[in-house]
């Protein structure tokens, strides 16, 4: 079956090496640029169809006519799409005449839209997982071909989750590419009354409420912590206070404390919250990357503080 695959980040990879493992041919990858730019912590597509000898295309917008027209010529049986960051066109994904398939990083129809591996994080989820669906003008909402669940543990990051959700791809995509490939694969409609949808998350948004509860905060942390952009915090002189990790305590508080107030005890640093306490075990302020003693140490110095 011929296949033409949009695909970036490692789960472009996980989703392309199950199409070659369940011996789909790939007729050509439209990827995007590596942006030298970028925190690039993920593999390139476009490096990876080069060492392969695939057919690899990185247009800046591959829904103009040019191109829908070449895609077209290209008359592939099937397309799919595995965390590229441009919709398809209509005009791109009825070329396909058995179908233009999507794979979302997440249980649809709950956490349509941009990073749900993110989201999932900072609403506290305890299992998110990967779905493969139809792809229709609607972002997310076509009908669903198969889903896989993935357990998220307290102690996951978002470049945890990430690992697992692609291992659950590739899973996933073996049990229905050869479904697909014979036409028994399931299809079945999303419940519209189940949906939510989120935006994209830009670095300004990592900046922590201490109002927020202790747990609140811990997944905000974990959920953009590297490689992501990470959570942020003030001094009341204006230096910029980043929290890599951090561990939340709601059994406890200090008396009398204001939320974002920094307290020393048994040689550990705690922020008071609006419920419960954080735990600092490792931030940056300017170019110091404090840990352990060394942070405590440094808070030492500073006599009473509060963090905003």
């Amino acid at each position: 079956m011929r296949a033409l695959v949009f695909a970036y980040h490692n789960m472009g990879i996980a989703g392309l090496e199950a199409l070659l493992r369940n011996r789909f041919s790939v007729e050509a990858i439209f990827t995007h640029e590596d942006d030298p730019s970028e925190n690039r912590w993920f593999a390139s597509v476009k490096e990876w169809a080069q060492e392969r000898n695939l057919p690899v295309y990185t247009p800046p917008n591959v829904n103009e006519p040019t191109w829908v027209k070449r895609i077209n010529e290209m008359k592939p049986d099937c397309i799919f799409s595995f965390y590229y960051r441009q919709l398809l066109s209509e005009s791109i994904l009825n070329v396909a005449s058995c179908g233009a398939y999507n794979l979302h990083g997440s249980l649809l129809p709950a956490y349509r839209g941009r990073v749900p591996v993110n989201w999932v994080l900072i609403h506290g989820e305890k299992v998110t997982g990967v779905t493969l669906h139809y792809m229709v003008k609607k972002a997310d909402a076509g009908d669903i071909v198969g889903q896989k669940r993935v357990e998220i543990d307290f102690y996951d990051t978002a470049e945890t989750l990430f690992g697992k959700l692609c291992r659950a791809a590739g899973e996933l995509l073996d049990e229905v590419l050869p479904l697909i490939k014979t036409g028994r694969h399931p299809r079945f409609p999303q419940d519209e009354s189940k949906a939510t949808t989120f935006s994209g998350r830009r670095p300004e948004d990592g900046r922590i409420d201490w109002q927020q509860n202790a747990i609140s905060i811990y997944n905000l942390v974990r959920a953009v912590t590297r490689p992501y952009p990470g959570a942020f915090a003030f001094f009341p002189d204006g230096r910029k206070i980043m929290v890599w990790w951090c561990l939340p305590d709601e059994r406890f508080s200090f008396s009398a404390a204001l939320t974002g107030e920094v307290r020393l005890e048994d040689r550990f640093v705690y922020v008071q919250t609006g419920r419960g306490v954080i735990r600092l075990l490792d931030v940056e302020v300017g170019e110091k990357v404090l840990t352990g003693r060394a942070m405590y140490e440094y808070f030492s110095t500073m006599g009473k503080v509060r963090l905003i």
